[in-house]
C-alpha cells in the first residue's frame, strides 16, 4: 500500500490532457471494486449515488458525516487513488468547506469535486467570489496538511442544457486562481466549446461522458484530461434493479438480470484481503 502522499502526486500525474483519466464513478464499495479490477487506475465517486445508496436525495441533503463515511470506506477498500464528490462542500461558508476537506483526507482521498451550483438561494449558480472564497479555503486546508489534493472545481453553466462559454471561461480562470487544480464542466458536449476551453483556461479540463456524447477519442484529440460517467453507471444499475422488479412481478420471467457478474466472481471481490 502506497502513501497518502504518493497517491496524491499520483492522481494527480493522469491528468494529462489528451490523453485523459477515466472514470467510471463508483457509489460504494462494492461498485469501487468492480471499477478497480475492471482496470480503472483510479476511482473517484458519484455524490448522486452515494447519496441514492444511503436513501437520500442528490443536492448537498446528505451531509459531510454520512459522505466521510463512505469515502473513508471506498478508500479502505481500493488499492488506487480515490477522489470525492462532495457537492457544494456540505458546508455553509468557506470554513465548513475547509473542515470538509479536512476530512476528505482524513478519510484517505487525494482529490475531491467542489460544485458552483447554490440550492440555497434564487439563483442557480454561487457568485463567482463566494465560489473563489470556497475554493481557496479547499485549497489552504489541503496545503496545511501537506497533501498535493486535486481540487476539481465544477462549473455549472452548462449543466441541464444552454449555457454560457464566456461565463465558463471567465469562472474557469477565477477559480483556477483561487487554487483549483482541475476544470469541470458538466452538461458541455459541443466539441467547439470544448476545445475553447482546452485552449483558454491553464488547467485539465474534466468532461462528463455518456449516451449522447463525443466518444474518448474525439474528447481526447480536443485536449480533454479527465472523462467521468457521474451517475451514469448508478442510474444503470438501479434501472436493471427496476425492470428486473417490474418483469418478475408482471410476467413472472426473469430475462432482465441475464449476463450478471458471478455470484463467485463478485464474491471473490468483496473478499480479497
Amino acid at each position: 500500500m502506497t502513501s497518502h502522499l504518493d497517491r496524491a502526486v499520483l492522481f494527480r500525474s493522469l491528468h494529462v490532457p489528451g490523453e485523459p483519466l477515466l472514470l467510471p464513478n463508483a457509489w460504494d464499495v462494492a461498485s469501487a471494486r468492480v471499477v478497480e479490477a475492471a482496470g480503472a487506475p483510479a476511482v473517484a465517486t458519484t455524490s448522486a449515488g452515494v447519496a441514492w445508496s444511503l436513501g437520500a436525495p442528490d443536492g448537498d441533503r446528505l451531509g459531510r458525516d454520512l459522505a466521510l463515511a463512505l469515502v473513508a470506506r471506498v478508500v479502505a477498500a481500493v488499492d488506487v487513488p480515490v477522489s470525492a464528490d462532495v457537492e457544494g462542500g456540505y458546508a455553509d461558508d468557506p470554513e465548513g468547506v475547509a473542515e470538509t476537506v479536512r476530512g476528505v483526507l482524513g478519510a484517505g482521498a487525494v482529490g475531491v469535486n467542489l460544485e458552483d451550483a447554490d440550492r440555497t438561494g434564487p439563483a442557480p449558480l454561487r457568485p463567482v467570489e463566494d465560489q473563489v472564497a470556497r475554493l481557496a479555503a479547499a485549497r489552504a486546508a489541503a496545503d496545511e496538511a501537506g497533501i498535493p489534493l486535486f481540487v476539481n472545481a465544477r462549473i455549472d453553466t452548462f449543466l441541464g442544457g444552454g449555457g454560457d462559454l464566456g461565463e465558463t471561461l471567465e469562472r474557469a480562470a477565477a477559480y483556477v486562481e483561487a487554487g483549483a487544480d482541475g476544470v469541470f464542466v458538466p452538461g458541455l458536449t459541443d466539441l467547439a466549446a470544448i476545445a475553447a476551453l482546452t485552449g483558454k483556461v491553464r488547467a485539465p479540463l474534466n468532461i462528463l461522458a455518456g449516451p449522447g456524447a463525443p466518444d474518448v477519442a474525439a474528447l481526447a484529440a480536443e485536449g480533454v484530461a479527465r472523462i467521468s460517467l457521474g451517475s451514469a453507471i448508478a442510474e444503470a444499475a438501479y434501472t436493471v434493479a427496476r425492470r428486473a422488479a417490474v418483469e418478475l412481478l408482471g410476467a413472472g420471467t426473469y430475462t432482465a438480470v441475464a449476463g450478471a457478474l458471478p455470484y463467485p466472481e463478485l464474491n471473490q471481490l468483496m473478499t480479497r484481503p
